[in-house]
């Protein structure tokens, strides 16, 4: 019995499939400027509110401000939202003509 060659097995026979792709960029860039220094302004407001939170629903309150500022901070930088996407929202000025 003549031996045979071992074959390779890929672990992941889509690994190039699942790699992360850079998003579309879907924002325009004084939305991106926009959305990053009111992500910033939000992300301060609530750190210093929960500073000094009292009530457990202010404490709530205030980590989804800093939460709301840090997704918008993400998504300027990015250039990328999720939502416009869903929503199939291109701005005109991002719009390629057809």
């Amino acid at each position: 019995m003549t031996p045979q060659p071992a074959q390779t097995i890929d672990p992941a026979p889509h690994a190039r499939e699942r790699r992360a792709r850079r998003p579309v960029i879907n924002l325009t860039s004084i939305e991106r400027a926009g959305r990053v220094l009111v992500g910033v302004a939000a992300v301060i407001a609530g750190a210093l509110l929960l500073a000094s939170a009292g009530a457990a629903w202010a404490v709530v309150l205030e980590a989804l401000l800093v939460l709301a500022g840090l997704d918008l901070i993400v998504t300027g930088a990015i250039g990328h939202c999720p939502l416009y996407r869903a929503l199939g929202y291109v701005p005109p000025s991002l719009r390629r003509p057809t």
